[in-house]
């Protein structure tokens, strides 16, 4: 029945229509069915005619996936969509979106707009939909504990806490710390649960630029080595350890950071095993004391 019909509509309805509003029609066609993502087969009685029919449909692309900073946005963090960090997280996240994990966030504060805060939680929620989301903050914020995502109240130095934390979310693949920002308590957590995080995750400090304002425990001197950066710009020859000194590891991020992604107020650590040999010759040698891990 549908056929005739059709067969009469060619005939009929489209030398009257314009080609816009043809293909429209075309779209409402059963036998012309598609569903996102996959063809739909159109069985006719004869199978040559079936696969001629066939050839004639284009698979449908599935629906694009929301980007995280269109989240951010939904969620109110437009802070992260202004200093680019939205792009810059969903450039390293993204491998382990569709993956289930523990995340780790440091700091959740409280929204712009005068709300109870929380908003980076839900939008971490919803970018990984397998991902148990972990939030510390010094106040109470167990207010937003939902499925999937757990607060703690304490102090980011708090070493007990921390590692309490890591105890019952041991695949930890993801740490950001958007905390005190104050370069020694950024380096102190940074020494607690760096070792926890799990091979393959990333260690995320936000807000870099207080390394250097002396007001909040920074410095004005590049080259001081008890900021944050000092931190970061150590990690860079950590890399390398194996082509100085007797090629030993100075400590355990020498061996387990593995790439050091900087950018303006943000800086993305990734974890692994730093081990891939030196090629400095051996009669290079120079002493350890040398390159010692400043103080």
């Amino acid at each position: 029945m549908l056929k005739p019909l059709r067969q009469a509509a060619v005939r009929v309805v489209k030398p009257r229509v314009s080609a816009e509003t043809w293909a429209k029609l075309r779209e409402i066609d059963p036998l012309r069915r598609k569903r996102r993502g996959q063809l739909v087969v159109v069985r006719a009685a004869n199978p040559a005619r079936q696969r001629a029919a066939n050839r004639q449909y284009l698979e449908v692309p599935a629906r694009r996936r929301s980007s995280l900073e269109s989240m951010a946005t939904k969620y109110w963090s437009e802070d992260w969509v202004r200093h680019g960090y939205a792009r810059r997280y969903e450039r390293h996240f993204t491998q382990l979106r569709d993956t289930a994990f523990a995340l780790l966030e440091i700091g959740i504060g409280s929204d712009h707009q005068g709300g109870a805060g929380g908003s980076s939680l839900r939008m971490w929620k919803h970018f990984f939909p397998k991902a148990q989301i972990v939030g510390l903050d010094l106040c109470d914020r167990s207010f937003l504990d939902e499925k999937r995502v757990l607060t703690y109240q304490g102090n980011q130095t708090d070493a007990d806490l921390l590692r309490i934390i890591a105890r019952r979310h041991r695949e930890l693949k993801i740490i950001i710390d958007d905390g005190s920002h104050r370069p020694e308590q950024i380096r102190t957590t940074f020494a607690i649960l760096f070792p926890v995080l799990a091979d393959g995750g990333f260690y995320a400090i936000e807000d870099t630029q207080t390394s250097y304002w002396p007001r909040f425990g920074g410095s004005a001197d590049l080259k001081d080595p008890a900021t944050t950066m000092g931190m970061i710009k150590d990690f860079l020859d950590g890399l390398n350890y194996e082509e100085f000194g007797d090629c030993g590891a100075r400590s355990y991020a020498d061996s387990h950071v593995v790439a050091v992604h900087c950018y303006h107020n943000l800086v993305i650590i990734e974890k692994g095993r730093n081990a891939d040999g030196g090629n400095r010759p051996k009669d290079w040698a120079v002493p350890r004391q040398a390159y010692e891990l400043n103080p």
